[in-house]
C-alpha cells in the first residue's frame, strides 16, 4: 500500500542533483482506481508512457522498491534500449507456482469477486500513524506523521481513509510464471543492481532453492547486488541514507 510521498526520506538524503520522478501506480496514492482490476501487464504499460513523457531521448534510470522493482525488472527486458540502469529494491519476482495450487487460487478469486476486500477506516491522521508505527517499529514519531498525510485523505462522511484500493488485497487468478520472468530479464542490456536487507532474503527469495535463486540471477548479463542491514522491508523509510548512497554509488559508476 505504499505511495510516492514514501520515498522523499530518501530523496531527501541524495547528494548529487537528480531529476526524480515518483509515481503512484494505479489504485494507490494519488492514482485512480480502475473498475476493471489489476492486472501487472498494465503496469509495464503505465512504466512505458511515464518514461515517454519524461526520458523520451534517453534511457533512464530505473529504481522500484517490492512490487515496483518486479514491475521493472521485467519491463527492462522487454524494453531494454528504454533503461540505462536498473535497481530493483527487494524486488526480484513472484514466488513459483504449481499447477495443483490452481483450483483452490480460481476459488479463493470467485469468492472474492462476491465478497470483496474492505479497509476499516480511521477516526484521526494520529491513528494511521500509530498503524504505520505498529507496522514498522523503526519509523520515528515525525516519519509516521508525515505518511500518514500521504497515505490516507479525510472523506465527505470526516472518516479517514487510506489512500489505497481495497481491490488490491484480490488475488490475481493468473498464476505466476518465472519462466516468463526470468525470459524477460535475459534481454536485459544495462547494469542491475538488486538490493536485499538480509542474508536470509538473499539465500532464500521466495522460497526459492539455491539452485533457483542462481537461476534467477543468472538471467541478467551484468548483475550485482548489495546488502543493507538494520532496516526491514521498508528499506527506504529505515536506512535512507545508506539507501541514497548504494543508489549513487551504483548510478555513477562507470
Amino acid at each position: 500500500m505504499d505511495v510516492s510521498a514514501s520515498f522523499q526520506f530518501l530523496v531527501d538524503e541524495l547528494k548529487n542533483d537528480w531529476c526524480v520522478i515518483a509515481p503512484d501506480w494505479r489504485g494507490f496514492g494519488l492514482s485512480d482506481w480502475t473498475r476493471e482490476g489489476y492486472w501487472f501487464q498494465d503496469y509495464y504499460a503505465d512504466l512505458d508512457a511515464l518514461l515517454d513523457i519524461y526520458s523520451p531521448d534517453q534511457p533512464a534510470n530505473v529504481v522500484g522498491h517490492s512490487m515496483g522493482g518486479n514491475i521493472a525488472c521485467t519491463y527492462t527486458g522487454i524494453r531494454p534500449a528504454r533503461v540505462r540502469k536498473l535497481i530493483s529494491l527487494e524486488g526480484f519476482g513472484a514466488g513459483r507456482s504449481k499447477p495443483e495450487m490452481a483450483p483452490a487460487r480460481y476459488e479463493r478469486w470467485l469468492n472474492q469477486l462476491k465478497d470483496p476486500p474492505t479497509l476499516r477506516p480511521y477516526a484521526t491522521f494520529e491513528a494511521v500513524a500509530e498503524r504505520l508505527r505498529k507496522n514498522n517499529a523503526r519509523l520515528t514519531a515525525e516519519q509516521a506523521a508525515f505518511l500518514a498525510q500521504h497515505w490516507a485523505l479525510r472523506a465527505d462522511n470526516g472518516e479517514i481513509v487510506l489512500r489505497f484500493d481495497p481491490r488490491h488485497k484480490t488475488v490475481n487468478p493468473v498464476m505466476n510464471q518465472v519462466d516468463q520472468l526470468i525470459a524477460c530479464w535475459q534481454r536485459i542490456t544495462c547494469p542491475a543492481l538488486w538490493v536485499v536487507t538480509n542474508e536470509i532474503d538473499m539465500r532464500n527469495w521466495r522460497k526459492d532453492t539455491t539452485e533457483q535463486l542462481a537461476e534467477r540471477k543468472a538471467a541478467f548479463r551484468d548483475f550485482s547486488e548489495a546488502l543493507l542491514e538494520d532496516c526491514g522491508h521498508m528499506m527506504h523509510h529505515d536506512q535512507p541514507g545508506k539507501l541514497a548512497a548504494i543508489i549513487e554509488d551504483f548510478l555513477l559508476r562507470n
